[in-house]
């Protein structure tokens, strides 16, 4: 999870190294590119680090401005990175192209999608103000998804969906809340595991971007108003047709009530059946299949945002943990199948229910 661009008007930051042959391998790559490409050097200033070991620089060209990305290739692997990126751009999707690239020591060259992602231009207070840009949103989704074909990305299957279940009682009751399952607790857990993994797996699939939200979503700095730059793709997958727009609705870092949810969703749907995604015919089913997918997301999500502040020292992500308790417990709210893993996690959180739990903002 990612935000590569910030806002320019940031304070300009020169990047830190830590690791002086690295830093020296840096500069002597960036100094042979810059003739060919108009590179002003002076320019280098930081552009953002991400939740992974990737971090972005911002440098000034001929015409406007580029990224840099720098990924160890020891803790990073680019090649998924350059392989999503051409299939995106062959999707028509607004995608960084990248422009040099050193294999062997994990440095980047791209073009600049801008300073502005779609989080920082999203009015939180009017959810019907911002209808314009989910749509754009949506387009971009519908695009990547018709785009799919078997056999080329990794399949999201029951052997991925399960490592990533596990983070919950691994990193956040475990790690997070001290709180090891055992007995009883444990078969309700992993009899909700079954279920979900189950569920998801039920649904056709496409391609799946993995991290569909507005931090990832880029407003373009081209003229292309309709058309939103995507970011941190290189984690793609094949996988159920219901994750991104789970995605996109259930952010893990901002709520909206459930009126605006089912109005882009609905709107997806309807997008999608007509341009000839397995949706199915039922929107009931399909809104099923989204919130058990978004569940599964959650779960997933609270465990990485533990480990990202136990074992990687960056403690924000797990200010956001009231949201994802708060997607699982309403979505677990309306099934009945989900109701002792609703119990389990109310208890273990200390949560006291009153007699009726309403989907609402957090």
């Amino acid at each position: 999870m990612s935000q590569a661009h910030p806002p320019e008007s940031a304070p300009f930051v020169a990047p830190v190294w830590s690791d002086a042959p690295r830093e020296a391998s840096f500069n002597a790559w960036l100094s042979a590119l810059a003739s060919a490409h108009g590179l002003n050097l002076a320019s280098l200033r930081s552009a953002s680090a991400d939740a992974s070991f990737r971090r972005y620089f911002r440098v000034d060209a001929a015409v406007g401005s580029l990224i840099i990305m720098d990924a160890p290739p020891d803790k990073e692997d680019c090649h998924p990175f350059v392989k999503v990126a051409r299939l995106m751009h062959d999707a028509h999707l607004h995608v960084p192209q990248v422009l040099a690239w050193d294999e062997a020591n994990g440095f980047m060259l791209l073009t600049d999608l801008g300073a502005k992602t779609m989080m920082q231009v999203i009015n939180r207070d009017d959810p019907q103000a911002n209808q314009g840009l989910y749509l754009q949103a949506v387009d971009a989704l519908i695009a990547w998804q018709l785009a799919s074909q078997p056999d080329v990305l990794p399949p999201y299957d029951d052997a991925l969906l399960r490592r990533e279940l596990a983070l919950f009682p691994d990193w956040y009751l475990a790690q997070h809340l001290g709180v090891t399952l055992e007995g009883e607790d444990r078969r309700t857990l992993d009899a909700a595991f079954n279920l979900i993994i189950a569920q998801n797996l039920s649904s056709p699939r496409v391609y799946v971007h993995r991290d569909f939200m507005p931090r990832n979503l880029m407003i373009a700095n081209d003229g292309e108003s309709s058309r939103l730059g995507v970011l941190d793709f290189q984690d793609a997958v094949y996988g159920p047709i219901t994750y991104d727009i789970a995605s996109l609705m259930r952010d893990a870092f901002l709520s909206w009530d459930e009126d605006f949810c089912l109005d882009i969703t609905i709107r997806y749907w309807d997008k999608a059946r007509q341009a000839g995604l397995p949706v199915g015919d039922d929107f009931g089913e399909f809104y099923k299949g989204v919130e058990w997918m978004g569940l599964q997301r959650h779960l997933k999500v609270a465990g990485i945002f533990a480990r990202l502040t136990l074992r990687d020292g960056k403690p924000q992500y797990l200010a956001d943990t009231p949201r994802f308790i708060h997607y699982i417990r309403s979505t677990c709210t309306r099934y009945i199948q989900l109701k002792p893993l609703l119990r389990l996690i109310e208890r273990l959180e200390g949560i006291e229910v009153p007699n009726g739990y309403a989907f609402g903002r957090v």
